[in-house]
């Protein structure tokens, strides 16, 4: 038998604090969020060129010549016939 005294670590106690701050959790619970796409929407305004019809702008902008009227009703303000519009003309280009 070793008549050696072993060490006694019966009273002692640890504590770690960390170094790094304490961050709180982010609350989104009153967070939205929604995605508008402009692919579908032209909107703006054209300036008219020589050569232009309604039509060739709607078809430009809208793909599609019929939807002329779309453009039309947009510029009452400024169009009484829609086959009388002037080139430097700017026209309000509604969304699609």
């Amino acid at each position: 038998m070793s008549t050696e005294k072993k060490a006694d670590f019966s009273g002692v106690s640890s504590n770690v604090d960390s170094t790094a701050q304490q961050v709180p959790k982010a609350d989104f619970s009153g967070v939205s969020g929604s995605v508008d796409s402009t692919a579908d929407v032209v909107g703006g305004t054209y300036t008219v060129e020589k050569g232009d019809s309604l039509s060739r702008i709607a078809k430009q902008h809208y793909g599609d010549a019929n939807a002329w009227q779309k453009i039309f009703d947009a510029n009452k303000d400024v169009l009484k016939d829609p086959d009388k519009i002037q080139p430097g003309q700017v026209l309000k280009l509604p969304p699609k």
